[in-house]
């Protein structure tokens, strides 16, 4: 698997222009630091958009889902620092979710990511996972200039937990359900796999166009596990 864990924090977000300064001193120095130090966390990765969509992407990676709704997390959620509460009222547009990493593949870590949120309706659930990880995503996985291919499916128990952090923002919080990235060396190779992703799920899905929303992504930093905390 290229993901580090089994566990996945996703967020999307905009931010009042005039926040952006004092968001990437937070963000670097504090937030990130913070997170990484918390037992069963090993990475983060924050993006920032090159095309329509929400302006940042921050993915945290995890052991397994588990410690994503474990107490370790929760009681840095319910505790924010000063730092924290006053920069995420500057967050707008703002969607989260806890997922379970259904597939993933690849050789590493790519300076390109494309998000693609989509639903998919109870009944077919089984069949729509099996068929993306089976004849979708595995051969993708291995087209030119792609460095890993994942499927996360939201936790929605776990997402919905309401914690100081989250009433600490300035707006509600979307939670999406199923979440396909494609990571890759270049910005053509990832989004010509991201159509190629749409149009198969579309297929898939008997003919309805199916993704809601989809971004390319650029890598703006990267966190890994650390040993002490920064909050």
């Amino acid at each position: 698997m290229s993901f580090a864990g089994t566990g996945v924090v996703a967020i999307w977000h905009d931010l009042l222009p005039e926040a952006r300064d004092e968001f990437y001193e937070w963000h670097n120095r504090e937030h990130m630091p913070e997170r990484a130090a918390i037992p069963g966390f090993l990475r983060g990765r924050r993006y920032i958009a090159l095309n329509a969509g929400p302006t940042y992407f921050n993915l945290y990676e995890a052991e397994t889902v588990q410690v994503l709704g474990g107490p370790d997390y929760l009681a840095r959620l319910n505790a924010p620092t000063p730092w924290t509460q006053q920069s995420v009222k500057s967050y707008r547009n703002v969607a989260r979710s806890i997922c379970q990493v259904a597939f993933s593949s690849g050789v590493g870590q790519g300076a390109y990511l494309l998000t693609a949120r989509f639903d998919v309706a109870e009944e077919q659930h089984q069949s729509v996972a099996d068929a993306l990880c089976q004849r979708v995503l595995a051969p993708m996985a291995n087209q030119q200039g792609i460095t890993g291919v994942h499927l996360c499916v939201a936790d929605e128990a776990i997402s919905k937990v309401e914690t100081a952090e989250k009433k600490a923002r300035a707006e509600g919080t979307q939670i999406p359900a199923w979440i396909v990235m494609i990571e890759g060396c270049a910005s053509d190779y990832v989004s010509a796999a991201g159509e190629l992703f749409a149009a198969e799920l579309q297929q898939l899905l008997g003919g309805k166009s199916a993704v809601s929303e989809a971004t390319l992504y650029h890598l703006e930093y990267t966190r890994c596990q650390t040993e002490g905390s920064a909050g």
